[in-house]
């Protein structure tokens, strides 16, 4: 009996060993590796949030469950996520405020799974973390405790406010010890943090226009980089710190008489938007995008040489807009996309491994239509085998 059962490894062992030899013989060593991961390691089946086409993304979990949360990204260490919401299981202040969770979606040391780290007053808008584990925010607190008022804007017309009230604030990665870090004449918002850890990016009016300003953190001092007409914004680091990536609109004739005029009423239309990289300097600046409506939230693949941005350029016309992930080369090829939900899917932002995806959507696993957004984080697939071109 003994020796049936070693034969019956021997020849188990043999077939595995021939199978390999094959599987390396026509289609190589690295082909065949991934050929057989993905058979052992990745469940087709059990990636309900997942959808077709969608051959860069695997393992898609949800970590909010309602109301609208967005603009969440990495620690640099990857291990947790800053967002803003107002979702009301958790926020009952009535508009955005900062939140901190774990990557994995776990609770933390105190039972919760997401904590508060601004200071529940006023409007909060993006965040972001600093390599050193602190945190960056703008909020309206200083000004006055409840929500700002939102302007009347008539129907049919897609209008962000900018509350003039916004400073940039810093904190412990807790939300204590608070400090207004940058302020000034009108809004102050939009920052993120080189990866090096020496700048901060923003976007202010102070100069009388929507412009890209950097604040060296050890001197404190402010540079403008940017001058031309228009709504510059939304601005990221590369991983080596050494380029940045935004979105600006760049109206002329009637539009920019437009633009101008819902700017002096601390308001922009970002319906028309394109996709930009410079030097950290503001130098070299070059258009990456040339598509129609509103091309955003861009952020660097880790290699440098490539841009994920959130885009509807391609919604029907005539129908609702539709928001996708795109992916694209920083010269302007090969754009492809990325996400197809079929919703709204946007604010992409890689972990620092390289490894994973957070991004923000309003896709559910039962397919049925939400205006919730929520919170997903994927495994990103660099090169996607017949499992995820099959899906």
């Amino acid at each position: 009996m003994a020796k049936f059962a070693m034969s019956k490894f021997h020849f188990s062992l043999n077939m595995a060993l021939f199978a390999a030899i094959i599987c390396i013989a026509t289609i190589g060593m690295q082909s065949c590796q991934k050929d057989q991961g993905s058979k052992t390691s990745y469940n087709p089946a059990a990636d309900s949030l997942r959808f077709s086409k969608e051959v860069h993304l695997r393992n898609i979990r949800q970590l909010t469950f309602g109301g609208n949360n967005a603009e969440a990204y990495w620690s640099f260490d990857d291990t947790k996520l800053i967002f803003q919401s107002e979702w009301k299981t958790i926020n009952n202040q009535g508009c955005d405020q900062i939140f901190v969770m774990n990557a994995d979606g776990g609770k933390q040391p105190d039972g919760k799974r997401y904590n508060l780290v601004s200071s529940g007053k006023g409007r909060t808008t993006c965040s972001y973390f600093l390599p050193d584990g602190r945190i960056v925010f703008a909020s309206t607190h200083e000004t006055a405790e409840a929500c700002p008022e939102l302007p009347d804007i008539g129907q049919g017309r897609y209008v962000w406010p900018l509350f003039p009230s916004f400073d940039i604030f810093i904190a412990n990665g807790d939300g204590s010890n608070p400090e207004k870090l940058i302020s000034g004449k009108g809004y102050n918002a939009e920052a993120t943090v080189s990866p090096d850890g020496k700048y901060i990016i923003y976007t202010s009016t102070k100069s009388g226009d929507l412009e890209l300003w950097r604040y060296e953190i050890a001197s404190g001092s402010h540079v403008q980089l940017t001058s031309t007409l228009g709504y510059d914004g939304g601005a990221f680091f590369s991983r080596d710190s050494k380029k940045i990536v935004w979105r600006a609109s760049r109206p002329e004739g009637e539009a920019a008489e437009k633009y101008k005029e819902l700017l002096a009423n601390n308001l922009v239309e970002p319906s028309a938007l394109n996709i930009f990289v410079a030097d950290i300097d503001g130098n070299n600046v070059q258009q990456v995008t040339n598509l129609s409506g509103a091309n955003w939230a861009p952020f660097f693949h880790p290699d440098g040489k490539r841009i994920l941005f959130c885009s509807n350029h391609h919604s029907p016309k005539g129908g609702m807009p539709l928001f996708d992930i795109f992916m694209i080369n920083i010269d302007g090829t090969g754009l492809q996309q990325i996400t197809h939900s079929g919703t709204f899917d946007s604010f992409p932002m890689f972990s620092f491994d390289g490894k994973k995806l957070v991004f923000c959507s309003n896709r559910s696993a039962d397919r049925k239509p939400t205006r919730d957004t929520n919170v997903f984080i994927a495994d990103w697939v660099e090169n996607p085998d017949h499992v995820d071109l099959n899906f």
